[in-house]
């Protein structure tokens, strides 16, 4: 189920989502957003609307403060384990903790958070995760070097996979991250 983009354009990054709430064949189009702003952040979530509820309500989401790979790495992503273990999403897997994927913007930097709490940064300045993820990855390629403003990308590489993919529905819903006081 699930697709998220997100991009960043002039120091701001721009999330958009779909609303489709997927189980084998079944589609429900969900009324509650896969995006949201959680403090300075902007997030998207794929995998639970389980997972997408704690990181919009319970998440007490902390400050970014000093080298911002370094406290995304650590201060986030060891608050977002406790959050979701608190909240009964985290799993183990052979030993391992696992969560679930999602997009994260904050101070003009957009950032995926994978399964394994791993933190990613696109060097092309967009991401796409879900199902409809490629399919929106080569809308977003294809329209970087338009002048387009980024809520029309978005829409592009959302109507893209909405298009070609069968876990990605309407209607599509968009967030902006605040902009960093300086």
């Amino acid at each position: 189920m699930t697709v998220i983009v997100g991009l960043v354009h002039n120091g701001r990054v721009h999330l958009g989502g779909d609303s489709a709430g997927v189980a084998g064949l079944n589609l429900t189009v969900r009324r509650d957003p896969k995006i949201f702003r959680n403090g300075p952040y902007a997030m998207g979530f794929t995998t639970s609307f389980r997972m997408g509820q704690l990181l919009h309500h319970a998440f007490k989401a902390p400050r970014p403060k000093g080298d911002l790979d370094r406290f995304m790495t650590t201060v986030f992503v060891d608050k977002l384990r406790a959050c979701l273990k608190d909240g009964g999403w985290a799993r183990k897997d052979s030993e391992q903790e696992k969560a679930g994927t999602f997009l994260v913007g904050v101070h003009g930097r957009l950032f995926a958070v994978y399964d394994d709490y791993q933190i990613g940064e696109p060097a092309d300045g967009y991401a796409a995760v879900g199902c409809g993820g490629e399919f929106a990855l080569g809308a977003l390629h294809a329209t970087a070097g338009l002048d387009l403003k980024p809520r029309e990308r978005l829409e592009m590489a959302l109507a893209a996979a909405g298009h070609h993919s069968a876990g990605v529905s309407s209607p599509f819903t968009y967030v902006t991250a605040r902009k960093v006081r300086t």
